[in-house]
This record gives structure tokens, C-alpha cells and sequence, in this order.
């Protein structure tokens, strides 16, 4: 004999754990926004390095892998024998542990804006963008702000090329016009849009030759921040290119 709750019950379940997954979901997005309180807020930026172990050492127990992006606040350091500088970080509020220097940034270490952008200069794609989003994020006021706001913008027209290819590919043309809705919208719906939109970045449709091209946004960021920078008579030429583009 089964057991089942009344339906009242059920529903009533089901709505609590609904809740508890959206709240998991937003606990763990908070997390990786916001560094715990005590110490030097940093950012994961170079996911390959970013292996927080229970000591400052190579041969160290492995605790976590940290994702790019992620938010830790550092609270002390150690240089080893063979010249790697290890951080003490806390995670959270109950996990901490020792990751090496570079793997994260800090608007409190002089030159972290230079670094970060030689390492956005040799990206390719989507880590170029995401690492460029991590740069206009946390370095506000830094004079490389507007060459980064340039490669931001090119890395995301670049893979709009691709997307476009991508999303042609994908998207069956009997397919959408059976479904009714606007054949445009299943572009503007593709999956594939959805991590660079986490990023900041949005694209528009050009609906006669079904190609996907980036808003500009960081163009128009460098005319109206910094219209006398040697970066702004190229994002102007970009933005002219972009209005001549028949988007509807």
C-alpha cells in the first residue's frame, strides 16, 4: 500500500521546495558576489590556479577548485621556498584555505589592472569577455579602463559571428515556422546567448540576414566617459558601423 499525502499537502511540498531551491540558488549567486567580512576582497580571475588547499603548499590537500568570478576576502600571505606567494582566504564564513597570488586580483595590490588586462589581451572568446567583465567590475577608476571597454566590446562582436553560424545551425527552419511564434524570437531565445548575457553583454538581431551583433554598449561607456582617449575615435567608427547595420 502507497502513502501519499493529501493534495493540499503535496502542493504545499512541492511550494517549499521550490523555495528552497530559488533560495539556494540566490544564497550561492550572493556567495559568489560578496567576499565575508575581515580582510582584502580579491577575485578569482584564473580558474586554472585558483586550487584553495589547507596549506601553502603544492603537495597541500586540495580542498576546492574556485570558478572565475568568485569573491574571497584575504587575510594573510606566505611566500614559499621556490619564490610562489600563497594567500590565506576566506571563502565564506566556515571555508578557508591557501590559493596561489595569481589566480586572483584586488584593487588593494598595485598593478593588478595591468595584469589582469595582459591576461584579457591573450584570451580568446568567452574568457576574454568574462575576464573583461571582472576588470570593469572591480577596477572602476583605472586608467586602462577604456582599452578594456574596447576589447569587451570586440570579443563580444567577434563571437557574435559565431553565434549567428551557431544558431542557423541549430534552429530548424520548418521547426520554427510549425511553432507560431515569430521566427526572429527563436534567435533571440537561443541558448547559446545566455552565458555572454550573464556577463553584461546584449545582442541585437538583425532580422534580413539573420546575423546577431553586439548592442555597443561599451562603445557608447567610451564616448561618454571618455570622449578625448585615444580608444574613442575607434568605438565611434564601431558604433557608426553598428547604426548602419538594419536592425529591427
Amino acid at each position: 500500500m502507497s502513502l501519499q499525502l493529501p493534495k493540499n499537502n503535496r502542493i504545499l511540498s512541492s511550494t517549499a521546495l521550490a523555495v528552497c531551491l530559488l533560495l539556494s540558488i540566490k544564497t550561492t549567486f550572493a556567495q559568489q558576489r560578496r567576499a565575508p567580512e575581515g580582510g582584502q576582497r580579491a577575485v578569482v580571475v584564473d580558474e586554472r590556479l585558483a586550487a584553495l588547499r589547507d596549506a601553502p603548499d603544492f603537495s597541500a590537500t586540495l580542498l576546492h577548485r574556485l570558478s572565475r568570478g568568485r569573491m574571497v576576502a584575504v587575510r594573510g600571505a606566505r611566500r614559499t621556498s621556490e619564490g610562489v606567494t600563497f594567500y590565506r582566504v576566506a571563502v565564506t564564513k566556515r571555508t578557508g584555505g591557501w590559493i596561489q597570488s595569481e589566480a586572483v586580483v584586488s584593487t588593494l595590490r598595485k598593478g593588478d589592472d595591468e595584469r589582469l588586462l595582459h591576461l584579457i589581451q591573450n584570451s580568446e572568446d568567452f574568457d576574454r569577455a568574462a575576464r573583461a567583465r571582472i576588470f570593469l567590475d572591480v577596477f572602476p577608476r583605472s586608467p586602462l579602463r577604456p582599452t578594456v571597454l574596447m576589447l569587451y566590446g570586440e570579443a563580444a562582436e567577434k563571437v557574435a559571428a559565431k553565434l549567428s553560424r551557431d544558431a542557423s545551425r541549430r534552429l530548424d527552419e520548418k521547426e520554427m515556422l510549425a511553432g507560431g511564434a515569430p521566427v526572429f524570437t527563436y534567435f533571440l531565445n537561443y541558448s547559446g546567448l545566455d552565458r555572454y548575457r550573464r556577463q553584461g553583454i546584449v545582442f541585437v538581431f538583425d532580422r534580413t540576414t539573420k546575423q546577431f551583433h553586439y548592442d555597443g554598449a561599451s562603445w557608447r561607456e567610451v564616448l561618454r566617459r571618455y570622449p578625448h582617449s585615444p580608444e574613442a575615435a575607434d568605438a565611434r567608427k564601431l558604433l557608426d558601423a553598428l547604426a548602419a547595420v538594419a536592425v529591427k
